[in-house]
C-alpha cells in the first residue's frame, strides 16, 4: 500500500510539473530550435497557433495518451521530436509508439472487434478507408470536428490545404482520417546512363526510337533487354529491379496499384468505378458485388493477368538472379549500389536514402544520378485511369477511444501535421502531405538534390497516384490473401491466370461472409449472379464502363518513350 501511495504521489507530481512548466516559453523555444524559417507561417503566425494549442490542451494537462504507427523516418521524427515538443508545450504526455505496418493493423483490428482501447489515435493507411467506412467504428471527423471535437479543431488546421483528402473521405462525403505522411510508388532510373552517348546510339540502332523515359510497358521491356549484361564502368548491370519471395511483402507489392498500371479496373480518379484497381466491382450504392470476371469483377481479367505476367517475365529475364528470393525490405537498397538501370517502381519514402552522400548513384556535388518520373502503363491502360499507387498514413479516431482521450490524441495529430511545424517534417521525412510545404522555397532550392520528387509533386500528373480506394470492404482480411497467391505464381507453383483466379475466389469467399453476417449493413457486399466475360464486358461497354476488358491479341504495343528534361519542362508549362 505504501508503494502505491508513492507511486501515486509521484505520478501527480508528475503531472502538475508537466502542466505547470506547459506554455508559450517552451514554445519559443521549440520554435527558435527546431522550427526557425523552415515553415509555411510567419514566426508570429507560428506563435498565434502555438496559443492556440496551448489554450486548447489546459483541459487535458497531465494526460497520457497513447498513439501508434509504422516506423518510418516521418513517424520517428514525431515521435522522438514533435511528440516530446508537444508534451512541454501542452503539458500532455505522448507515448508516440512505433510499430510495422502490419501490426498497427493488427492492433487497429482488435480494438474494432475487442472495443478495448488500445491506442487514443492510430496513423493506419488511407488503404482502409473503405473498412472504416462500412464498419462505422471510426469516427467521422467531419462530424467530430462539428461536433464533440469542435473546442478542440485548430481554426488553422486549413483542409484545403491537405493534397490528400479525396482518399480519406468516404462515399457518404465525410471525412474519417486525416493525412500525415504521403508518398507515391514512382519509375526511377539512372539518368546518367540514359543521356550517355554511347547508350543512346546503340539503343536508338537496335530499337529504332529515342532511349528515354518509357511511357508504356513496351518500350520498358525494351529498355530492360538493352541494360542487362551490358557492361558500364567495368560492372555488368542490370535493366530491371524487382522482388519475389514469398512474403507478406509480396502483397503490398501488388495492391500497391500494379493492376492499375497494367490497365485493370475502370476508369476513375482517385479510383476506378464502378471496377477498381483490386478487381473489385461496386454498385450504384457502393457495395461490393464481385472480384471474379464471372461477377463482373476484373481481378482475374485479362489486364490482371497480364500484368502478373509481366512481373513473372520481368523478374527471371531482367533482373538480379538474386531478386527471386528477396522480400521487399532486401530489394530497396539495390537500386542505390549502382547496378540498375531502372525500376518499374519505386516508393519515394526511400528518397532521403537513394541521395545520402558517396552511394554510387550520387555525384560528388551530392546531385543525384538518377531520376524519378511517371509509371509507365500496360496495354490495357487507358486515359482517365489511375497510373500509380499513393501511400498516404493517416490520423484515425476509433469510438471505442474515450471522449477527453481522443480529443487530447486529436489536438497531437493536429500539431504533427500543423503549418507551423509541416515544412520541416517534410524535409526530415520526404513525404509531402500539404500543398503549402511543397511550394515553400526551401523545397525550390532543395529540389535539384531530390532527382524529381518535387517536381512530380507540384506536377498536374500527381493526381493519377493514388491508394486503394473505397470498394474494398475489409482491407485487412482481404489484402493478406494477395501475398500468397501472387506467391504461388512467383515460385511456379501456379501460372499467372491459376493464381489469379484463386485470388479472386478467395477475395469472393470473404465477401460473402460479410453478406451472410450483415455486419456492414446495406453498405456491405452483396454478390452479383455468375455470367460469361462477354457478357459482362458488353454490360460495361453498354454503360460506358471498360472492365472487365476482353483479351488484347498483341500484348506488345509499340513503344513509346519521351525525354525527360522535356517532360519536366510540359509541367511546368
Amino acid at each position: 500500500m505504501r508503494k502505491h501511495l508513492l507511486t501515486t504521489t509521484a505520478a501527480m507530481l508528475l503531472a502538475m510539473t508537466g502542466s505547470a512548466f506547459a506554455g508559450m516559453d517552451e514554445a519559443k523555444q521549440f520554435l527558435d530550435k527546431e522550427v526557425g524559417d523552415l515553415s509555411a507561417l510567419s514566426r508570429a503566425d507560428q506563435e498565434k497557433e502555438m496559443q492556440w494549442f496551448v489554450d486548447a490542451a489546459k483541459p487535458f494537462a497531465g494526460m497520457e495518451i497513447k498513439v501508434v504507427s509504422e516506423t518510418i523516418t516521418t513517424h520517428e521524427y514525431e515521435s522522438k521530436v514533435l511528440a516530446p515538443a508537444f508534451t512541454a508545450i501542452t503539458g500532455i504526455k505522448i507515448t508516440h509508439d512505433l510499430i510495422g505496418e502490419g501490426d498497427v493493423v493488427e492492433k487497429l483490428q482488435t480494438q474494432m472487434q475487442s472495443g478495448e482501447n488500445i491506442y487514443d489515435a492510430y496513423v493506419n493507411d488511407s488503404d482502409l478507408i473503405g473498412t472504416h467506412w462500412r464498419y462505422q467504428q471510426a469516427r467521422s471527423l467531419t462530424k467530430w470536428m462539428a461536433n464533440e471535437g469542435k473546442d478542440v479543431t485548430n481554426p488553422g488546421l486549413d483542409l484545403e490545404d491537405f493534397i490528400g483528402l479525396k482518399f480519406t473521405t468516404a462515399p457518404d462525403g465525410d471525412l474519417y482520417q486525416l493525412p500525415d505522411q504521403q508518398f507515391a510508388n514512382l519509375y526511377w532510373f539512372r539518368y546518367d546512363w540514359f543521356n550517355d552517348e554511347k547508350n543512346k546510339a546503340d539503343f536508338k540502332a537496335k530499337y529504332g526510337y529515342d532511349l528515354g523515359v518509357p511511357v508504356n510497358w513496351s518500350a520498358y521491356e525494351d529498355i530492360a533487354e538493352f541494360f542487362t549484361g551490358r557492361e558500364i564502368d567495368g560492372k555488368k548491370v542490370y535493366g530491371h529491379m524487382d522482388y519475389g519471395k514469398k512474403d507478406p511483402s509480396l502483397g503490398w507489392r501488388f495492391t500497391d496499384a500494379w493492376l492499375s498500371m497494367a490497365g485493370n479496373g475502370d476508369k476513375g480518379l482517385p479510383n476506378g468505378l464502378p471496377v477498381d484497381e483490386w478487381g473489385i466491382k461496386v454498385d450504384e450504392n457502393s457495395r461490393p458485388v464481385g472480384s471474379c470476371v464471372a461477377r463482373g469483377g476484373d481481378t482475374n481479367g485479362p489486364a490482371s493477368v497480364y500484368a502478373i505476367q509481366k512481373y513473372l517475365d520481368w523478374l527471371k529475364a531482367y533482373a538480379p538472379a538474386a531478386a527471386q528470393g528477396m522480400t521487399f525490405s532486401e530489394s530497396g537498397p539495390v537500386p542505390s549500389q549502382g547496378e540498375i538501370a531502372q525500376q518499374m517502381f519505386m516508393y519515394t519514402a526511400f528518397t532521403a536514402d537513394l541521395v545520402k552522400d558517396g552511394l554510387p548513384v550520387v555525384n560528388a556535388d551530392g546531385t543525384p544520378k538518377w531520376r524519378f518520373a511517371p509509371s509507365p502503363h500496360g496495354v490495357y491502360w487507358k486515359d482517365g485511369m489511375k497510373l500509380g499507387y499513393q501511400d498516404v498514413g493517416s490520423w484515425t479516431l476509433l469510438k471505442s477511444t474515450p471522449d477527453d482521450r481522443a480529443k487530447a490524441a486529436w489536438l497531437y495529430a493536429q500539431f504533427v501535421t500543423s503549418k507551423t511545424v509541416d515544412v520541416k517534417k517534410s524535409h526530415v521525412g520526404l513525404t509531402l502531405i500539404r500543398e503549402s510545404s511543397i511550394q515553400h522555397e526551401s523545397f525550390t532550392e532543395r529540389a535539384p538534390k531530390l532527382g524529381g520528387l518535387i517536381e512530380f509533386y507540384r506536377s498536374p500528373a500527381r493526381v493519377q497516384w493514388s491508394p486503394t480506394g473505397t470498394n474494398v470492404p475489409d482491407y485487412p482480411k482481404l489484402a493478406q490473401l494477395w501475398w500468397q497467391a501472387i506467391g504461388d505464381a512467383s515460385s511456379g507453383a501456379k501460372s499467372a491466370q491459376e493464381a489469379m483466379d484463386s485470388l479472386c475466389a478467395e477475395q469472393e469467399k470473404v465477401m460473402q461472409r460479410l453478406e451472410r453476417a450483415g455486419v456492414q449493413g446495406d453498405i456491405g457486399p452483396k454478390l452479383a449472379e455468375e455470367k460469361t466475360l462477354e457478357e459482362w464486358n458488353a454490360d460495361a461497354v453498354a454503360k460506358g464502363n471498360l472492365a472487365p476488358q476482353l483479351k488484347i491479341e498483341n500484348e506488345k504495343e509499340q513503344p513509346l518513350t519521351v525525354n525527360y528534361d522535356e517532360l519536366v519542362k510540359s509541367w511546368q508549362n
